[in-house]
This record gives structure tokens, sequence and C-alpha cells, in this order.
């Protein structure tokens, strides 16, 4: 799908979402199917500015640390950001840093599972695998919105 930070790849598997991932070329023909469709409804909504929260079946496959990372990542607020640290906290191991940090960097599910709200702690951006641009135009627009007072 087109985006105004590029085209996303949608895959899915009957369960759920699979993978949300920023592509340079499409690479295999649209299928639609109610999952496909209702992800893609969601982040143009999301894009569109009237959506925070995603509500999708998800089913991306990964280690048991790698889903309690990816779990903690959706709570993160809207607009706001967090640190490696933060999420090691929140999932009761906080000398798991450097671990967090690569489960942060296998997420499958950009945008919906919001990687992107992952800031270094000293508050610069730090790698996302849709590239720093992308990262740095999500949190921009979440944090505009948030601002508008839209919700």
């Amino acid at each position: 799908m087109p985006s105004p930070i590029g085209l996303i790849e949608l895959c899915a598997n009957p369960e759920g979402i699979q993978a949300i991932t920023f592509v340079d070329t499409q690479t295999q023909a649209e299928t639609d199917t109610p999952i496909l469709k209702k992800a893609a409804e969601q982040l143009a909504e999301y894009f569109n500015g009237h959506r925070q929260d995603f509500d999708l079946p998800l089913a991306a496959g990964g280690t048991a640390f790698q889903q309690q990372v990816w779990h903690a990542l959706v709570s993160i607020p809207f607009g706001q950001t967090g640190s490696y640290l933060d999420i090691a906290r929140k999932i009761g191991n906080p000398a798991a840093v450097r671990a967090v940090g690569a489960a942060n960097g296998k997420n499958p599910l950009s945008i919906v599972v919001p990687c992107h709200r992952i800031i270094g702690s000293n508050g610069n951006l730090t790698g996302y695998a849709g590239g720093l641009e992308r990262k740095a135009w999500l949190l921009q627009h979440e944090q505009s919105q948030q601002r508008l007072g839209d919700w």
C-alpha cells in the first residue's frame, strides 16, 4: 500500500498480520483478504490522523522473548517515546537492555508495534529498519496529532 513515507508491504496468514514492512517496489501481486483490507484501512486512518491505536489480529513469528518485547512496545502511548531501558524494565529484566534492542530491531510489524517510538536514552534517534527519515516522520506525525487535540 502507498503511504506518505513510502510503499508498505502487508503480509498475513489466516490468523493475522505477519509483517508490515517498508519496501522500495511492489514485489508480489496484491491479495485482498479481510485481514489485509482491515490492516490497510487502519494504516490509512493512522496516516490521515484519525487513528492512534490498532485493532488487528497479529501473527508475527518470534521467540518468546521477542514477543514479550514487542508486546511491551505497544504500551508506549501514541506521540510519546521510550528507551530500550524502559522496555527492559517493563518486562521485568532491566539488565536485558541489549537483548531488548536486538528484539526491537527484529520487529516485523512496523507502525502497528511501534518500535519507531524507541529513542536513545540521550534523546537522539536510534536505528530503525525503515530508515531514520521515516522514524523521524512517524514521531513528528504522532506528536503533531497529539498537539492538535484531535483525540
